[in-house]
């Protein structure tokens, strides 16, 4: 049995499970209707995000073509997010999830893929 995408922080926390969603329809549903997610959810391609519907406030990490974290917000649910320049993926999870995991700006990120 494949082993599911998991997310590594440099200099933080690393095995994180992983849902990526990059097809339109996965990341037009990303997480609505959900309440929580165990690990993160990475929107790609994506340069901004919204939290309409949501029923759960989000950690919303910016990141660059090369996983490398541009700006990292926390989004209320009812909030429009403005698009980040340079943003290629935006990476999603439950509030207080970066700041556990070391997800800062200038920070990067690995992908593990099966």
């Amino acid at each position: 049995m494949a082993a599911d995408p998991q997310l590594d922080v440099a200099g933080g926390a690393s095995g994180i499970p992983l849902e990526i969603a990059a097809s339109w329809r996965a990341r037009t549903r990303g997480l609505l209707g959900r309440t929580g997610i165990d690990g993160a959810l990475l929107l790609t391609p994506a340069g901004s995000v919204h939290t309409f519907g949501m029923r759960f406030t989000l950690d919303v990490a910016y990141l660059d073509r090369e996983f490398t974290v541009l700006d990292v917000c926390r989004m209320p649910p009812g909030r429009l997010g403005a698009p980040r320049f340079r943003a290629r993926h935006v990476l999603e999870a439950e509030a207080g999830a970066m700041a556990r995991w070391g997800v800062r700006p200038g920070g990067r990120l690995l992908i593990r893929a099966p």
